[in-house]
């Protein structure tokens, strides 16, 4: 599947120029004054078992650098021959599943000036690591699911990193798990602050926020109770989540919720790890969310090695 399609190029090479900036602010590399210009090769390794993700952030990091150009593996030409005493050399495929054997994984050759390659290196290596941390841990999670004999959605939620959404998200997709919404103005969800500084009132904030969105977007309510989830489908919600319930007790409230009103999709959420989704998962339960897939996240070891001549 073509993941870098779904991501809008002009945005993503606005926001990785912008680490570069970041990395930079007061204009001065004292590093790349040592190394100087010269013209130089480096190899991207990946050094950890997992899903590989986040090509086009790598990509475009580079590409917001002077003379720096990025060959991936897959590509036939400039890519070197494997030394595989040392490396081995793997096509770079946006979320394939890469098995580490203790030898590096060689997925692509920068050359560029040193300087230019090396003020890239970290910023590229991050964007690269996490996004690759993000799909690993949501494709496990999806893997489980589907062990299990479970067709629902596992889902991530808006628990990411401030300025770095777009890369943990994206992680998400590229890993099998849904996006969830990808911001506030994705689709209403209600949650316990709205509601009670609604007053408490369920039906009251639906319907302020069908007078907002109109036809086009989906509500959420979070619901504590099947009182405040039958409530939020009477007032008309397309989706209530079920937080901070255990897993039996989940399972019975959607099954009562499905039972009136079938059309109503079900999430349930609250501190679930693949160690307790199967506790959750059932026939009525539609959704499952898990903050920790963009909050608790592990980041894949890569490292970007200069050449020697």
């Amino acid at each position: 599947m073509d993941y870098c399609s779904s991501l809008h190029l002009t945005s993503i090479k606005s926001l990785c120029a912008n680490w570069i900036a970041d990395d930079i602010p007061s204009h001065f590399d004292i590093g790349g004054l040592v190394v100087g210009s010269r013209p130089a090769v480096a190899h991207l390794y990946m050094k950890q078992s997992g899903v590989l993700a986040g090509l086009p952030f790598f990509q475009e990091t580079f590409n917001s650098l002077p003379g720096c150009v990025v060959t991936w593996s897959n590509q036939e030409t400039n890519t070197p021959n494997p030394d595989t005493s040392k490396y081995v050399t793997q096509p770079a495929v946006e979320g394939e599943k890469y098995t580490y054997d203790g030898r590096p994984i060689l997925l692509a050759v920068v050359k560029g000036p040193v300087n230019q390659i090396l003020r890239g290196e970290r910023t590229a290596l991050c964007a690269l690591s996490r996004c690759s941390g993000v799909a690993t841990d949501s494709r496990t999670m999806v893997d489980f699911a589907r062990s299990i004999n479970w067709n629902g959605s596992v889902a991530g939620t808006r628990k990411t990193t401030p300025g770095f959404r777009v890369v943990e998200k994206y992680g998400l997709m590229v890993g099998g798990a849904d996006t969830h919404r990808l911001d506030l103005s994705h689709m209403v969800m209600l949650k316990d602050n709205h509601i009670w500084a609604c007053g408490g009132d369920i039906t009251e904030c639906v319907r302020r926020a069908r007078s907002g969105c109109g036809f086009s977007s989906k509500i959420e309510v979070e619901c504590r109770s099947v009182s405040e989830a039958l409530t939020a489908c009477e007032a008309g919600a397309d989706v209530v989540m079920l937080d901070n319930m255990k897993g039996e007790q989940a399972r019975e409230a959607a099954r009562v919720v499905k039972g009136k009103y079938k059309g109503v999709v079900v999430e349930v959420s609250g501190g679930i790890t693949m160690e307790t989704m199967g506790e959750y998962t059932g026939d009525d339960v539609d959704v499952v969310s898990c903050g920790k897939l963009t909050q608790g996240y592990q980041c894949l070891d890569f490292s970007l090695k200069i050449q020697q001549d």
